[in-house]
């Protein structure tokens, strides 16, 4: 694995590029842009796939989003899906460039959050071969359906006050994703077990990063609940598509996202595979459901993408 930068614009993206074992710079390999989960890292959940990826004899990137961890951009904690779908386009720009990689192999892989983004960038960006997805979910039909439209008019309306503090230079609003500890939670009154595994996940697991702040800038909240992820997918995504859902459901809405998405699509090729028994965060780090993940994604990129 070796640092990486490269540009959205005028924002310096910051990545992480796995190779291959046996890597050999005057060799072309094939390609897998991986875009992470909301609040996430590269060195997390896109780091776990990254590996084994490459593992497999693919070349992997995985970044931070703009905005946030390494990348730069201002304000920081900012939540953009537009700019998100930008960042893995931009992706695929710098992959071209190395002599190492075959510009006609390169395939894209979304986690939670970011398979909407993935599949949303997906659907302007041929130049992706293969597109799949893990526990994928579109963010900005999520937050619109959690939530009764009172509820969202409000946020809307608070959002207008913050970007109003914040252009007079009082400071802007940044809010947890999900909360700081277990014993947060606690406090809080929280019982949703994948809240809770989230937490667990991201606040006191091995797989804590520094960079992952677990902050949310309020505003950003705006650019989520306008944001559609699958609305054009029967138009414009024709590409091969493999999903892959938790069998356990949850809140989240992954299951049901995964499969909103493969009914959706119009691929000739298409698949959709249930990893039995494994909830949403399951996906992100343990060993048996993540192999099982990537032992159904291999196959399809060496199909659809390396061949």
């Amino acid at each position: 694995m070796k640092s990486v930068t490269f540009s959205n614009r005028a924002i310096d993206v910051a990545g992480h590029l796995h190779v291959p074992q046996d890597f050999d710079e005057t060799r072309e390999y094939a390609a897998i842009v991986i875009s992470t989960p909301g609040s996430s890292v590269k060195e997390q959940i896109g780091g776990i796939y990254a590996s084994k990826l490459a593992d497999a004899g693919f070349v992997a990137l995985t970044f931070d989003p703009s905005y946030q961890g390494e990348s730069g951009g201002e304000p920081r904690d900012l939540e953009d899906p537009a700019v998100r779908v930008e960042d893995i386009k931009c992706a695929v720009d710098f992959l071209t460039t190395q002599p190492f990689i075959d510009a006609q192999r390169i395939g894209l892989l979304g986690i939670c959050a970011g398979g909407g983004y993935a599949i949303n960038a997906a659907l302007t960006e041929r130049r992706f071969k293969a597109v799949g997805t893990v526990v994928a979910n579109d963010m900005g039909s999520f937050f619109r359906k959690v939530q009764p439209r009172e509820a969202m008019l409000e946020m809307l309306d608070e959002i207008g006050r913050q970007r109003t503090r914040a252009a007079r230079g009082e400071g802007a609003r940044r809010d947890p994703w999900i909360p700081d500890s277990l014993e947060e939670a606690k406090e809080a009154g929280v019982t949703d077990p994948e809240v809770l595994e989230a937490v667990q996940f991201y606040r006191e697991s091995e797989y804590r990063h520094p960079r992952s702040t677990n902050r949310l800038l309020y505003s950003s909240y705006g650019h989520i609940l306008a944001f559609d992820g699958f609305g054009l997918v029967p138009e414009l995504l024709t590409q091969p598509l493999q999903v892959i859902v938790g069998g356990k459901r949850g809140n989240t809405g992954q299951y049901e996202s995964g499969h909103r998405l493969f009914e959706m699509s119009p691929a000739e090729e298409k698949d959709i595979f249930i990893v039995e028994g494994a909830g949403h965060y399951d996906m992100y780090y343990k060993p048996g459901p993540v192999t099982r993940a990537v032992d159904k994604l291999v196959p399809f990129y060496n199909r659809m993408v390396k061949a």
